[in-house]
């Protein structure tokens, strides 16, 4: 038996033990001494110091306020793929698909994935040699010739040429925390692009319900001077055959005047509509009006469904873009903690020399060098410390945010359910006030024109009806918008992302049918007194 070669071996196995165990022994006391993460979180984290992310909790409601008080508002699902269809109007329908098409904020937006993908690819490529560069130089050397031992040869050329190559061991993390952090930044930049188009695409809809109410109520102003004009001529020929003195004659045509006015602040506002719709389907401003044509208030439906206030946490998308964010911060905790620790590189050069280009690539011309290193950022660990306490608030900045943006989400809907409720209740009332004032107005007119009545009343009741029935157009108007404003609050639109593709060549982060995530209860949040 060869007792050397055993003793040989055995002093290998022991060598490499020891290393082993010295090498086990340097990364406990550096989790137990430098960081903020412990060894068992370390392993359990897959190797990477930093916390891994946990959704953070969502202050929900359960019930809608409404919901059981009034028979108008249900739980049941909420179809919030193409909301605007409920108005069975046509031209919403064509000028909604055209919008979502040209719209150049959307496709601004848009590029702004384009963005983060890039960055994503950039991180992902730092799991790999993160140095690898080919290089080259030509000197010509002139020697003193003043110096101890100088050469024979005083002057020569050098030619040199190689590959460089360096990785840096993703030992604690540090890279494959930065990818997760771009993940969810991609993630959350997808969402961005599907809040601007549920924006979008309400916006478009309210735009259209306001050109049409202002065209209502250009109608209804011109029926009234119609109206008022015959007071007019009514009051004239009393006053002709001195039956009337001339302040009826005024007092009527003040007010057609002061109806007429009204005219023109409409038309003005007609304009202004028809110049944003123009901007929000991508075109420049020209009269849309025209060809739009006339067309009536759009009529809503008086019920509408809801879900149950959870469902935002995965509907709206700024909900959601909200909380990526968080899990991005999150990851980048991770990120700061690895420089308290030493990094690991492997580096190595192939590389040609020579005096002559000939012979540059000669075997005899070739060199090179490899191995390990590390670096190590020491006597900085209180910069380093703070960078990561700068992280973790930014963090809880993030969380904060989030859970403000749930809260808003639920009175954006909550306020749009109320008022689409109380638009209809006044709308109502306002219906049965105008029809009375009509016919008031009638008989009013029928008793002026026979001299059995005060001119005074005709002034005043004309002025009324014109007043009640552009707030009864202005409340029908209410009524679409704000069912608008319900379907924006919910988080409606972006589902046709989905449904077309080919018109949105976006990256689906999450699908309309996720299940809903019971976000789990986090660790308490530090009081900022605390942190005096």
């Amino acid at each position: 038996m060869d007792y050397a070669a055993e003793r040989q071996g055995l002093s290998g196995r022991d060598h490499h033990s020891a290393g082993m165990m010295l090498g086990v022994f340097v990364v406990v006391f550096l989790l137990a001494t430098c960081g903020c993460t412990s060894l068992p979180d370390w392993l359990h984290n897959g190797l990477k110091v930093g916390p891994n992310y946990v959704k953070p909790m969502a202050p929900v409601e359960s019930h809608w306020i409404d919901y059981g008080r009034d028979s108008r508002i249900s739980e049941a699902p909420v179809n919030t793929c193409d909301w605007w269809t409920v108005f069975n109007d046509p031209v919403l329908n064509s000028l909604i698909e055209t919008a979502a098409s040209q719209n150049l904020t959307l496709r601004e937006t848009g590029t702004r994935i384009l963005q983060a993908q890039a960055a994503h690819a950039i991180a992902a490529g730092n799991l790999f040699p993160q140095a690898q560069q080919a290089f080259g130089s030509y000197d010509h050397l002139q020697l003193s010739e003043t110096i101890a031992n100088s050469p024979p040869i005083k002057n020569y050329d050098l030619l040199s040429t190689g590959l460089g190559v360096s990785w840096e061991i993703d030992f604690w993390g540090r890279y494959r925390r930065a990818l997760e952090s771009a993940d969810a930044s991609l993630d959350a930049s997808i969402e961005g692009y599907d809040n601007v188009l549920v924006i979008l695409l309400s916006d478009v809809a309210a735009t259209y319900v306001k050109i049409r109410t202002l065209q209502e109520e250009l109608r209804l102003v011109r029926e009234n001077v119609r109206l008022q004009e015959e007071a007019v001529t009514i009051a004239e020929a009393q006053f002709n055959a001195g039956q009337a003195d001339a302040a009826d004659t005024l007092q009527t045509r003040n007010n057609v005047e002061q109806t007429e006015a009204l005219i023109p602040r409409f038309e003005a506002a007609l304009r202004q509509a028809n110049n944003a719709l123009c901007v929000l389907l991508g075109i420049p401003p020209r009269d849309l009006v025209a060809e739009l044509g006339e067309g009536p208030i759009p009529s809503a439906p008086p019920e509408v469904a809801l879900g149950i206030p959870a469902q935002l946490l995965r509907r709206r998308p700024d909900i959601r873009q909200a909380e990526r964010i968080v899990a991005a911060q999150s990851a980048l905790i991770g990120v700061a903690e690895a420089d308290l620790y030493p990094f690991f590189s492997i580096g190595g050069t192939l590389q040609w020399q020579s005096q002559n280009l000939s012979s540059l690539f000669n075997s005899n011309s070739f060199g090179g060098s490899t191995g390990p290193s590390f670096g190590w950022n020491v006597l900085n660990y209180g910069r380093i410390l703070n960078s990561v306490r700068q992280q973790e608030a930014v963090f809880e900045q993030a969380v904060y945010a989030y859970q403000g943006t749930v809260l808003s989400a639920q009175q954006e809907t909550e306020d749009a359910i109320v008022g689409f409720l109380k638009a209809q209740e006044q709308t109502a009332k306002l219906q049965l006030a105008v029809r009375d004032i009509e016919e008031l107005n009638q008989v009013l007119l029928t008793q002026a024109n026979a001299g059995a009545t005060d001119f005074s009343r005709v002034f005043v009741v004309q002025a009324a009806a014109t007043e009640q029935m552009d707030r009864l157009a202005t409340s029908r108007g209410e009524i679409a918008l704000n069912l608008i404003r319900i379907y924006q609050a919910l988080g409606g639109g972006w589902q046709i992302r989905l449904q077309s593709p080919s018109n949105f060549p976006i990256p689906v982060a999450i699908e309309a049918d996720e299940p809903i995530e019971v976000p789990p209860i986090p660790e308490p949040l530090p009081n900022p007194a605390d942190l005096q």
